[in-house]
């Protein structure tokens, strides 16, 4: 069996990863975790710090695409309210909708 790896073609240059930064407030939060396509929906991987008066912040580096997540507040899952665009998801709910764009 082949194994095909796919290259970047000559002349381009990889994707970047960018740093976007998430916040969130929820001022009765104990721990607040973001779960998404990329870090395969593991709530534990990419917590939230918090910074004081229920307001949460993380950042993180991300290659450039479109990515579903979600929040989750000490352990539900829930929408984040600052996203403006969400896709459905086989749970009857609603992911958010992270858009990257490349480093200019």
């Amino acid at each position: 069996m082949t194994k095909h790896i796919a290259k970047p073609k000559p002349g381009k240059a990889a994707p970047k990863p960018v740093l976007v930064r998430f916040e969130f407030v929820h001022p009765t939060a104990q721990k607040v975790c973001i779960a998404g396509t990329f870090n395969d929906w593991h709530c534990s991987v990419s917590e939230m710090v918090p910074l004081g008066e229920g307001r949460w912040g993380k950042e993180l580096m991300l290659e450039p695409g479109t990515y579903e997540y979600r929040l989750v507040v000490d352990g539900e899952w829930t929408t984040d309210p600052n996203c403006g665009e969400c896709a459905p998801n086989p749970f009857g709910t609603a992911n958010s909708v992270l858009r990257v764009a490349a480093a200019s």
